[in-house]
């Protein structure tokens, strides 16, 4: 296995930035707003981690949105939920074990990207306060940009793994949701990593991961890269 995986492909949300917590709030303030009821944990699970912001708000409100209506019920929520994520402070930060395992990727020249379901004013806002340029190319991160189908489908992990210029086959995916995992196994990716609490590992294997961590330095300790 060690010598199979060539490439690696981070979901953002839940892996690299721990803001599972922030992310529910949002959206648990915005459904409160739009329909008067929050999201249940199986609507959480199959319609919000994960999912790009068309598929959650055309379910929210029950209606194929226009463009203009979803850019701005976008940037309503995310407005909101990049609020969220400054009122942290210096909690605001990479998750446990991310630095130490992006120096690792650098030093060892190992290829790797973004691949997440953010839009791209989150994307930058990211790269802004969490001064992700010090390790990925803005131009490889593979982001919702309108253009394809969001998780579970696979297209967002191709046209990652296609970024790195490595097969889907050789590439690692680490990944915190059900659609995300969903889309890793659907793109065909040679070692999909569920990344959550211990209580939760055996739930991201059931979604189809073929481990599961608790923090990304764990993968330090292992010969898969």
């Amino acid at each position: 296995m060690e010598n199979k995986i060539k490439g690696i492909l981070f979901d953002f949300n839940g892996v690299l930035w721990w803001d599972t917590v922030l992310q529910e709030q949002a959206w648990k303030r915005f459904s409160n707003e739009v329909r008067g009821t929050s999201f249940s944990e199986e609507e959480k699970a199959t319609h919000v981690h994960g999912r790009n912001n068309k598929h959650t708000l055309e379910y929210l409100t029950g209606k194929i949105l226009s463009p203009e209506e979803l850019i701005d019920l976008t940037e309503q929520k995310e407005s909101a939920y990049r609020k969220l994520c400054l009122e942290q402070g210096e909690n605001f930060k990479l998750s446990p074990g991310a630095i130490a395992l992006l120096e690792h990727l650098t030093v060892q020249k190992v290829p790797f990207t973004i691949a997440t379901a953010s839009e791209k004013n989150n994307v930058l806002f990211f790269f802004k306060h969490l001064h992700l340029d010090k390790w990925f190319s803005m131009e490889k991160v593979v982001y919702d940009d309108g253009t394809l189908p969001g998780k579970p489908a696979p297209d967002i992990y191709l046209r990652a793994a296609e970024k790195i210029n490595v097969s889907p086959e050789e590439c690692m995916v680490i990944e915190d949701a059900k659609s995300g995992i969903k889309s890793a196994c659907a793109a065909r990716v040679g070692l999909v990593v569920g990344l959550g609490p211990k209580a939760k590992h055996s739930t991201l294997l059931e979604y189809g991961a073929h481990m599961a961590i608790e923090e990304l330095g764990e993968l330090l300790a292992t010969k898969i890269i």
